[in-house]
C-alpha cells in the first residue's frame, strides 16, 4: 500500500526544517543544502508525491529495483546511484543514471569511464568518490590514506567528472557520535578541491549538515507512516 500523500508532505516539510535549521545554527545557507530521496523502499506513487512537492533529486541503490521507476517516472528528475555497482551493470547504469554518488573503486571508475567512451556519452558523467573514513570492515569505499592517489587517476579520466566525496558514518544511537567522521571527510574535500560533500542519511543529517554537507541522503524519514507528535 503506497504512503498517503499527506504523510508525505508533512514529513518533508519536517526534514525542510531540520535542514534550515542545522544550517543556520553554523553560519550556512540552507539553500547549500540539496535533499536527496532515496526512494530504494517505494514506488512511483511516493516519487510522484515528492516530485509534486518539489523534491527534484532521487536516489536508488540497486539496478533491478530502480530500473521501471526511471523508466516510467514521467517527470523532470535527476536519478542519482547511491549504492554500490558491480562492474559488469556499468552500461545499463551510464544508461538510466544521471550521476554515480558511490564510486568506490578504482576498478568501478575505469569501468564507467570505458563504456562512456563506448557510448559516446556527450558529456562526462558526475561522480563522487566514496570514503570509508570509519575504517569498518562492512563499508565500502577508497581508505582515507590512499584517495588522493586514487582521486589523481579518477581526474584523468576523460569521461568522468569528479566532483566530491560521499561517506556513511557509523550507526549508532548517538548523532553526535557521528560529527568526527563528518569533519574527516570535509577535511579531505577541502584538501583534494573538491566542492560537493554527500554525508548525512537519516538518523544523522543534522550533524553533517553541521559538519559541511552539501548533499544529504534521506529515505526512510521521508516514509516514516506515523508522523511525530509534538
Amino acid at each position: 500500500m503506497a504512503i498517503p500523500h499527506a504523510v508525505i508532505k508533512h514529513n518533508l516539510a519536517e526534514i525542510r526544517n531540520r535542514i534550515h535549521d542545522a544550517a543556520l545554527r553554523v553560519g550556512r545557507d540552507p539553500s547549500e543544502v540539496l535533499l536527496v530521496a532515496v526512494t530504494k523502499t517505494v514506488g512511483l506513487e511516493e516519487i510522484q508525491s515528492l516530485h509534486d512537492l518539489g523534491v527534484r533529486h532521487f536516489g536508488e541503490n540497486r539496478l533491478q529495483s530502480a530500473r521501471n521507476k526511471i523508466e516510467q517516472f514521467a517527470g523532470d528528475a535527476t536519478w542519482h546511484m547511491v549504492g554500490n555497482v558491480q562492474r559488469r551493470k556499468c552500461p545499463e547504469i551510464v544508461r538510466l543514471f544521471h550521476r554515480i554518488d558511490a564510486v568506490d573503486r578504482l576498478a568501478v571508475a575505469e569501468a564507467f569511464e570505458r563504456r562512456c567512451e563506448e557510448s559516446a556519452r556527450e558529456h562526462p558523467l558526475p561522480v563522487l568518490a566514496e570514503v570509508n573514513v570509519s575504517g569498518e570492515p562492512s563499508k565500502h569505499g577508497f581508505a582515507p590514506e590512499a584517495l588522493a592517489g586514487a582521486i589523481d587517476k579518477i581526474r584523468d579520466m576523460k569521461h568522468l567528472q569528479l566532483e566530491g566525496l560521499l561517506t556513511m558514518a557509523p550507526l549508532v544511537e548517538d548523532p553526535e557520535a557521528t560529527r568526527p567522521f563528518f569533519a574527516r571527510l570535509r577535511n579531505l574535500a577541502e584538501e583534494l578541491g573538491l566542492g560537493i560533500l554527500s554525508m548525512g542519511m537519516s538518523n544523522d543529517f543534522e550533524i553533517a549538515i553541521e559538519e559541511g554537507a552539501t548533499q544529504v541522503r534521506i529515505g526512510s524519514a521521508l516514509f516514516k507512516h506515523q508522523p511525530d507528535k509534538d
